[in-house]
């Protein structure tokens, strides 16, 4: 019943609707994982969440300003959609479609067992 209400809500500012498309294709199509039902597996697990929800809905609708967060591998992503997405292209155009809002530096993991190392001599 809300979905109606943001809808007739826009209709009334003359916004134009809001792009959305489902949750496990985005996440495939940004590269997040190897396969939709992958994807899916991770979504109806529980272990992600959609602008602080927890969301068990692979169908669920996701589009431009969402924030997702979820576990990948070692590290627990925090994305911000910039735009649906059209087609699983290269990773440089998969890159495009997100913000990450909690970057890992580059080599952190070998750059800490290095400081260790260095403090000793």
């Amino acid at each position: 019943m809300a979905k109606h209400r943001s809808e007739a809500a826009r209709k009334a500012d003359g916004a134009p609707p809001r792009v959305t498309i489902r949750l496990d294709k985005w996440l495939w199509q940004a590269r997040f994982f190897k396969s939709r039902p992958l994807a899916c597996a991770v979504i109806a697990e529980g272990h992600l969440r959609l602008n602080g929800n927890r969301c068990l809905k692979p169908g669920q609708q996701v589009g431009e300003g969402d924030t997702l967060t979820f576990p990948q591998g070692r590290r627990i992503r925090l994305i911000r959609v910039l735009a649906p997405g059209q087609r699983r292209g290269p990773a440089t155009e998969a890159q495009t479609l997100y913000l990450d809002l909690d970057p890992q530096p580059a080599g952190a993991e070998d750059a800490s067992a290095g400081d260790d190392t260095s403090s000793l001599e």
